[in-house]
């Protein structure tokens, strides 16, 4: 079976420098073939596939500018995939499954370089280093962690925050037991207040209202409006007079950058610790449901709160857990009204407000209004299994 590890490296300045230049060239060409597609449409009506433009630009358009030679000082096959993707995001767009492609942007730094494969001897693993393909024995900086008898196909190498990584996708041998699992399931609620309610009664708090996380966000806050007035001020004072000003303006990104990317780091730690506490109680399905997470975000007193909690991130770790463990995952349709179903008798609390945080029913039944939810995922009847 296949399995990805992603890993932080410690290139020396020649390879950071190499680093840096395939990942410019992968964004110009990125951008290029966005826009190229854009003014051939507008005149042709056609779209341009990836391979067709591969071939116009290695044939015609870099000969004929010299100014453009630089492009070819990088793997050719970093630039193919940096088309490949961008072919990618236009099917995804026709398909109705994304928006239009958008150009990307050096100070999101969301691309890659590619390296495949070439000679057998490339991307070889050791405990302490990984040869990668143009740039030679990279450190890791934890040892270790990759397999040794692992077979890499492919790998990709990103800066995020300062920082270097790299991907690689391996070929393992899955002979892993799976465990024997309970006769109980799971029900699992997903909220704001907390962030995961077990039918067992197990709560899970939000990582987000701790003090840890409040003081980073407030620092966050302090170093965005410290960056957003040094724009003003370069702004107000004219180019000429604020380019020696502009080494401070790149400090205070990059400190911005750091705090998101701690920030993110500490709630997919959390998100990924609580999904294995779940399975590892071994139930014999565990069921949640389809939230209208694109419906919660509209709500601006709550969007903020809601993309924090990194539903979709648990769902997709959930699954891929659920297939490692051999439990079923079930989850309800989106109109289940896990909230206002008894747990007990099944009647349904038509006028159930979101302030009720104790539901209270005829039959006598008094119970939180989350763990109800949880207990009637449990019991739920109509589901389908995600695969």
């Amino acid at each position: 079976m296949k399995k990805s590890y992603k890993i932080e490296i410690n290139p020396t300045q020649e390879q950071k420098s190499k680093i840096h230049q395939t990942i410019g060239v992968s964004r110009f060409i990125y951008n290029f073939y966005i826009s190229h597609n854009k003014e051939v449409y507008e005149k042709e009506g056609r779209f341009v596939s990836g391979m067709d433009f591969s071939k116009w630009l290695n044939n015609e358009y870099i000969p004929n500018n010299e100014d453009k030679a630089w492009i070819k000082n990088v793997s050719s096959k970093a630039t193919k995939q940096a088309i490949m993707n961008g072919e990618k995001a236009f099917k995804n767009f026709f398909k109705g499954l994304s928006g239009f492609p958008k150009f990307k942007k050096k100070k999101k730094q969301d691309v890659k370089c590619y390296f495949p494969k070439n000679n057998k001897t490339d991307w070889t693993v050791e405990r302490h280093r990984v040869k990668i393909p143009t740039l030679g024995f990279v450190r890791l900086k934890e040892y270790g962690y990759i397999l040794k008898n692992a077979i890499v196909t492919s790998g990709t190498v990103s800066k995020k925050a300062g920082r270097y990584y790299v991907s690689i996708l391996c070929e393992v041998e899955g002979t892993q037991v799976k465990p024997k699992l309970e006769e109980t399931g799971l029900g699992i609620d997903l909220g704001i207040k907390d962030f995961a309610i077990c039918s067992t009664g197990e709560v899970h708090e939000n990582i987000n209202k701790t003090g840890r996380v409040r003081k980073l966000e407030r620092k966050l806050k302090r170093e965005q409006r410290s960056l957003s007035r040094k724009y003003e001020n370069l702004k107000k004072r004219g180019e000429k007079s604020a380019t020696n000003k502009r080494a401070n303006i790149y400090k205070n990104i990059l400190s911005v950058q750091k705090l998101h990317v701690r920030l993110v780091n500490i709630r997919l730690e959390y998100v990924k610790s609580v999904v294995n506490k779940l399975v590892k109680t071994k139930p014999t399905y565990i069921t949640i449901e389809d939230l209208n997470i694109k419906g919660m975000m509209k709500n601006k007193h709550l969007s903020k709160a809601v993309a924090q909690q990194c539903f979709y991130t648990f769902q997709t770790w959930l699954l891929a857990k659920c297939k490692e463990y051999g439990i079923e995952l079930r989850q309800v349709g989106r109109f289940y009204p896990s909230s206002k179903l008894c747990s007990c008798c099944g009647h349904k609390k038509v006028d159930l407000k979101l302030s009720d945080r104790v539901y209270t029913c005829e039959c006598g039944n008094e119970i939180d209004r989350d763990l109800n939810a949880s207990i009637n995922l449990l019991q739920a009847k109509e589901y389908t299994i995600l695969t």
